[in-house]
């Protein structure tokens, strides 16, 4: 599985981003995506997840109500919208996906900055 993000930048705090990351190989055997941050010096984090056979969801309580993961099966893409940013959500951001075994397999990361 290749995992390829897209839609990192440079926003205002209180602006929106949209990240995307296109899966290709074999996704069929993929059960959960995710968004992952890492901050420079913190440890990566769990920032969303989808499971993707009921579509369930679940996010850290820091990012609750402001973004949304969702996933496009046809095109084998999920996106992460990403509303009312703030300083504290500067990171880089990592598409993961894993599979039953569990193996996770991981994006090259989008950089996201938010301005305050």
């Amino acid at each position: 599985v290749q995992l390829v993000e897209s839609g990192g930048g440079l926003v205002q705090a209180g602006g929106s981003l949209r990240l995307s990351c296109a899966a290709s190989g074999s996704t069929f055997s993929i059960n959960i995506m995710g968004w992952y941050r890492q901050a420079p010096g913190k440890e990566r984090e769990l920032v969303a997840a989808i499971i993707t056979g009921s579509g369930s969801t679940n996010y850290a309580d820091s990012v609750k109500g402001r973004f949304t993961i969702s996933r496009d099966n046809v095109k084998n893409t999920m996106y992460l919208q990403m509303n009312s940013l703030k300083p504290e959500d500067t990171a880089a951001y990592y598409c993961n996906a894993r599979n039953y075994e569990p193996y996770d397999y991981w994006g090259q990361g989008t950089q996201v900055t938010v301005s305050s």
